[in-house]
């Protein structure tokens, strides 16, 4: 997950998106526009490989529930914001200690949103918690 002005001009290829910790993984790209939620599209994107794990590998099959579920609370504001570090070190934890590539494909989004856009979590907990109602994308317009 990057933002879009350290994409704009940048090749699609293995080099560059290494050198931004990013990658083409199976060549999908996803393009997301300012109204979208990124903490619920990648709260969904943990709940895809939660639920494709086949569950052989420990790492993965405990892990990507967790992450899922984790995700889950801080797409509502939530979870504590002690939760993110946890969270990014579970994903370090799955990434690399698995048969296949599920497990790391699961941890990368992930990481990706706290790189870029951890803020947007920390932002999002803290209106929760002072009782502010975050809704993501809404626009208010006043009555006339």
């Amino acid at each position: 997950m990057i933002p879009a002005e350290q994409c704009e001009d940048l090749p699609m290829d293995f080099d560059a998106l290494r050198n931004l910790k990013s990658g083409l993984g199976t060549a999908a790209v996803i393009v997301m526009d300012k109204d979208t939620d990124l903490v619920r599209a990648i709260a969904r994107l943990s709940y895809f490989y939660k639920h494709e794990s086949c569950g052989q590998c420990t790492p993965c099959r405990e892990g990507t529930g967790w992450m899922w579920r984790v995700m889950e609370r801080m797409v509502t504001g939530e979870a504590d914001p002690k939760e993110i570090d946890t969270l990014l070190d579970v994903t370090t934890q799955v990434e690399g200690h698995t048969i296949c590539a599920l497990g790391d494909a699961a941890a990368w989004p992930i990481q990706g949103l706290f790189r870029h856009f951890r803020h947007e979590v920390e932002e999002r907990i803290a209106s929760y918690r002072s009782g502010r109602l975050h809704v993501q994308g809404a626009k208010l317009i006043a009555a006339e």
